[in-house]
């Protein structure tokens, strides 16, 4: 592994020239505020931002980059003795044909008019918060961790909710937005008067325009927090900060594989939050409960390796892009979905639990987790999960951590563990170099229990390349983590050319690439490979054209089913398809895509299809669906089969806090028809009302059963004590 890593700095010197960022970042000074502006998303009248000179001369990464925005910007930031506030007037010569979209969360902020902000308030030019909205008042957060870079244990965790609040106003000079944040919100280095970094976002929807205050390459995006300019003379509070959420439960459930009749219980739990110094939190939980959580969405497997299904539950997503080290995709060191959750996605009693994560120093992360599990229905599921977790961060997006975990089943007693030892090493501007060992430790597995990866990634304006090697030893087994398969080594491998041609049939970009990543086994049985050649051609009119040939292999070994009563057998089959996506202008109010891939599969046919269609009315409703159809033709007996999976989703913001929403899933491979609606009413961040309706028709191996429906009420309430 060590050559590995060293082999790669050379191969980058001679290939890829290091450049060194020199530009100096613009500055702006933030504002002791003399009187506190209300709230209302009027700016240019406010007195209370008549004091202090804004940021302004925003400069596009597309689709002129390098170029000064069209429409100017200004932003004020100012504080008082509890609350960071900005504002912003976006001006605009056309307000008309502003595109005001999905007032829902965390909805996202491309292709529309919208405003966002990153502050790096550690200034460890690493890490940051990311707060947006739009014309229409939607509130965005989320966390970045090491520039949200893939590889290297970078992420961006856009699920974290902080308590915060934000309004709009719209007029002819175009919109404007407040932002009033409680510095009990954020994380920051104790002391009295601090720089932060931070850097703003403009989006002009109808231009496709995006423009930045601390300018940036097109490669970079606004996670870029290493180019960010620079907040100065903040005086930050001391902080404390003790908050209390509970929650009150009631559920009716009918059907399933529950007993005859309607059952219905009730739930009490608690969260709590505590801030130990503005750096560092700890997070507490009792008898904790995910109700409201949307369910998972139907996804179809038709290989032999495992499917990975994300996180959503509350509790688990804040800063864990901290916790995360492995190689995407393929080993998760640390799943939460481990945790509360059986194989089959049902849920398991959290008893408690307490996390505590953030900064010691200024340059060391720091994070700690304990859960208690209790026994499900059927009697499965008691254990005790801890977490060790720290990072040092160094300049130049830099950082060398550690990591450990352990499990405690309760029922047989046995103890699971896993260590890992992970690094990133950024050098000049373009180039990074990361990886992790890790080792498990199981008593039933002895030897042979160890995994790696080494990865050297380029990134400039033109050119997005990447070289990977990692390997997972038979016995390798971290059961708190994520494991698409075992005993491999694969090497992966991509070169990515980004070209905007001056005057070309009106196109903005083309992007070629090739990528490759190929498996084989301790022996070195080739099991799997997939070549992929391809390019985007990107129009100025918002439509993209995907054309792409995969070449592929699969080396089976062991037969295995792919479908009911069908067996693909042992052999290897190599394959070409074709693949072709579509995709028309998403800043319009009706949008679709459409993907198509027709080849060889498993030595027969497959002829695949996904479209989806968007449309969406004002600021209030959304909707999509998608359908996904799978014919697949193999030389077995029965080997014809095909699969269809259709998926409505509907959502309607009465206001950005409150919210309809309906989740529809049929998959006909299982005969499975599932809905979800929700109702929310938020208070602040995850807490207030929820209204949760289930309904689930499945046919299971054991023949049809009684259709399940479920409801339940939940409130929650966040209180600050101190």
């Amino acid at each position: 592994m060590n050559r590995l890593v060293a082999y790669c700095l050379i191969v980058s010197t001679f290939l890829f020239p290091i450049q060194i960022a020199v530009a100096e970042q613009p500055r702006l000074i933030a504002i002791e505020l003399s009187e506190i502006p209300f709230i209302d998303g009027e700016v240019l009248l406010d007195l209370a931002w008549q004091k202090g000179a804004p940021a302004t001369d925003f400069v596009q990464v597309r689709p002129k980059e390098g170029a000064p925005s069209s429409q100017d910007t200004k932003v004020y930031v100012g504080y008082s003795e509890d609350t960071f506030y900005l504002s912003v007037i976006c001006y605009d010569d056309d307000p008309q044909s502003m595109i005001i979209s999905d007032t829902r969360r965390d909805a996202s902020l491309k292709n529309i008019d919208s405003f966002s902000f990153i502050i790096d308030s550690f200034q460890d030019r690493q890490n940051g918060m990311v707060f947006g909205t739009t014309p229409g008042g939607a509130q965005y957060d989320g966390q970045v961790v090491k520039e949200g870079a893939e590889g290297g244990g970078g992420s961006f965790n856009k699920n974290w909710d902080a308590t915060w609040e934000v309004s709009t106003q719209i007029g002819d000079y175009g919109w404007s937005a407040e932002f009033a944040i409680p510095f009990k919100s954020l994380r920051y280095t104790p002391g009295a008067t601090q720089d932060w970094g931070i850097n703003f976002q403009r989006n002009i929807g109808r231009a496709d325009e995006v423009a930045y205050w601390a300018p940036l390459k097109r490669q970079y995006d606004l996670f870029r927090v290493s180019q960010a300019g620079t907040l100065s003379s903040v005086k930050a509070p001391k902080q404390r900060n003790l908050k209390f959420t509970p929650y009150v439960l009631a559920q009716a459930v009918r059907g399933g594989d529950s007993a005859p009749g309607t059952h219905q219980q009730s739930e009490v739990g608690l969260d709590a939050k505590y801030s130990i110094n503005p750096s560092l939190t700890m997070d507490l939980t009792y008898n904790t409960d995910f109700a409201q959580v949307e369910v998972d969405e139907v996804q179809v497997n038709l290989d032999r390796f495992s499917i990975f299904l994300p996180e959503k539950r509350p509790f688990f997503l804040e800063n864990s892009g901290q916790f995360s080290v492995g190689d995407s995709g393929d080993v998760e060191l640390f799943f939460s979905r481990r945790i509360g959750l059986d194989s089959n996605g049902a849920p398991t009693p959290i008893d408690a639990g307490i996390r505590l994560s953030g900064k010691v120093g200024g340059e060391t992360n720091v994070g700690f987790l304990h859960m208690m599990t209790g026994d499900n229905s059927e009697g499965l599921g008691e254990a005790e999960y801890s977490l060790a977790r720290v990072n040092q961060e160094f300049g130049d997006r830099t950082s060398l951590g550690g990591l450990v975990i352990n499990k405690n089943d309760e029922a047989t007693g046995d103890i699971n563990r896993t260590y890992a030892v992970d690094s990133r090493l950024g050098l000049g501007d373009n180039v990074t170099i990361s990886g992790y060992i890790a080792k498990t430790d199981t008593p039933s597995l002895r030897g042979k229990d160890m995994a790696g990866m080494a990865k050297f990634n380029y990134k400039s304006e033109a050119w997005s390349n990447f070289f990977a090697y990692s390997k997972v030893e038979e016995n390798f087994n971290p059961e708190v983590g994520f494991l698409r398969r075992t005993n491999y080594e694969k090497v992966s491998a991509m070169l990515w050319h980004r070209r905007r041609p001056e005057d070309l049939l009106g196109l903005f970009e083309l992007r070629p690439h090739i990528y490759y990543r190929g498996y084989r086994d301790d022996q070195g049985f080739y099991e799997s490979g997939f070549l992929h050649l391809d390019n985007h051609f990107e129009w100025y009119n918002g439509w993209e054209i995907h054309t792409g040939l995969n070449f592929t292999h699969e080396g089976v070994q062991d037969p295995f089913q792919i479908n009911s009563g069908t067996y693909v057998g042992v052999g290897e089959y190599d394959h070409s398809e074709s693949q072709m996506v579509l995709m028309s202008d998403r800043r319009k109010p009706l949008s679709f895509s459409l993907t198509s891939k027709i080849g060889g599969f498993y030595g027969g046919d497959r002829n695949a299809l996904e479209t989806t269609f968007s449309y969406r009315f004002g600021d209030a409703f959304t909707s999509n669906l998608t359908w996904s159809r799978n014919d697949i033709d193999l030389p077995v007996n029965n080997g014809s089969f095909e699969v269809n999976v259709s998926r409505l989703r509907m959502s309607y913001s009465f206001t950005p806090k409150v919210l309809l929403q309906l989740l529809v899933q049929h998959d006909d491979r299982s005969n499975l028809v599932a809905s979800n609606l929700r109702f929310s009413w938020l208070q602040s961040a995850n807490s207030g009302l929820y209204l949760v309706y289930n309904e689930l028709n499945d046919d299971s191996i054991l023949g049809p059963m009684e259709k399940r429906r479920e409801l339940a009420i939940k409130f929650s309430r966040i209180f600050d004590a101190v």
